[in-house]
């Protein structure tokens, strides 16, 4: 059964509004400012107006923080969240049409007998309580693992919801198209499956899948002005990438990557290229392990639209990709390293603004510094 707790502050959350360090890019003066800090993972976040920030915590914890009036409350939502390894609540976004509908969209891991999946979901938000709780795919991407759940969020206009899911530790899985692990999922905005996904219909193919060949995409966004769709997904010792996603495509994984064997000195599958698998549009060696992407595009920090921007976890630091009008990559930067915290989330306010969660708890955001 879905409980619901609603309530001011319960959690050892901190406010700021004070500068942490300022920096350059691109010849525009910048400033990191601290929002709030706590002392959990935070590892999704989506604005539902724009003072209203949901993020997620990822020990099963739905958070409203009001950036203007600094209030924080907590809605808590517990569908048996399987939290463990790199489990728990993971990605929230609004509905595209949030303001008439009121649906969050979910990932989160559950815990099926001795196994966990990846599942989406999603709720009505009345006020500060969630209702209507729905799981609208529980992926077949079971595994006695605890690693490899994905799992990030995206919409098209065209009324599709796109989530990505790991391997679930099994290699395999990525190639079997009878499993939904190691695949980005396309599905309608209510669950169902678009006639027009490129699987429908085949023997021993599911439907929902959209994509695949993937390691564990932690990242996924749809740009609505190139009508390009992005993923950034860990590679094992060196080898993540960026993939720029088309429907029905196998992006290699394991079969190809450029990345070597935890274990030691060893390439991993056949190569790094094969007929019939797509090429990465960048590839990090050794690996940054990145969480979450968006593409800028707002006139707040002009030289930046366009760009890429990804989380690091492993090498601490915010990720910055140019791409050229052919899709293919002229330049990288990496920004905040002095901060040396992971970065779990970006997002993209509606002012304009970067707004960036670490896994110390902290959300800090990106202003002009004028």
């Amino acid at each position: 059964m879905l409980r619901y707790i609603f309530f001011f502050l319960i959690l050892p959350f901190y406010l700021y509004s004070q500068t942490v360090l300022k920096f350059e890019s691109e010849g525009m003066n910048l400033k990191l400012e601290n929002v709030l800090s706590g002392n959990e993972v935070i590892w999704g976040m989506t604005f539902i107006s724009s003072s209203k920030l949901i993020f997620t915590l990822k020990s099963g914890k739905i958070i409203l923080l009001d950036i203007n009036t600094k209030k924080i409350k907590q809605v808590l939502a517990s569908p048996n969240i399987f939290y463990g390894g790199q489990g728990g609540l993971l990605d929230v976004q609004a509905s595209p049409t949030f303001k008439k509908d009121r649906l969050l969209y979910f990932t989160y891991v559950k815990k099926i007998d001795d196994k966990a999946v990846t599942v989406l979901a999603q709720a009505n938000l009345e006020v500060y309580e969630l209702k209507n709780w729905k799981d609208l795919l529980v992926s077949k991407s079971s595994s006695k693992t605890s690693r490899h759940f994905g799992s990030r969020i995206t919409f098209d206009e065209n009324g599709h919801i796109y989530f990505s899911i790991g391997d679930r530790g099994v290699r395999k899985n990525a190639q079997d198209l009878s499993n939904h692990a190691g695949t980005i999922v396309r599905l309608n905005l209510d669950g169902t499956i678009p006639s027009d996904n490129p699987f429908i219909n085949q023997k021993n193919k599911l439907p929902e899948i959209y994509s695949y060949g993937h390691r564990n995409p932690q990242g996924l966004f749809y740009d609505k002005f190139s009508k390009n769709l992005w993923s950034i997904e860990h590679g094992p010792r060196g080898g993540d990438e960026i993939n720029l996603i088309k429907k029905g495509l196998n992006y290699g994984w394991p079969v190809i990557s450029h990345g070597k064997e935890y274990w030691g000195p060893i390439s991993v599958g056949e190569g790094t290229h094969k007929e019939g698998m797509v090429q990465a549009k960048k590839v990090y060696t050794p690996s940054i392990a990145p969480s979450s992407l968006i593409i800028y595009n707002h006139n707040t920090f002009s030289k930046w639209k366009g760009n890429l921007f990804s989380g690091a976890l492993k090498l601490r630091h915010l990720n910055r990709i140019v791409v050229n009008k052919s899709n293919e990559v002229i330049k990288e930067e990496r920004l905040l390293e002095k901060l040396e915290q992971r970065i779990r989330n970006v997002i993209q306010s509606p002012t304009g603004d970067l707004y960036i969660s670490t896994d110390n708890g902290n959300i800090f955001k990106i202003v002009p510094d004028t």
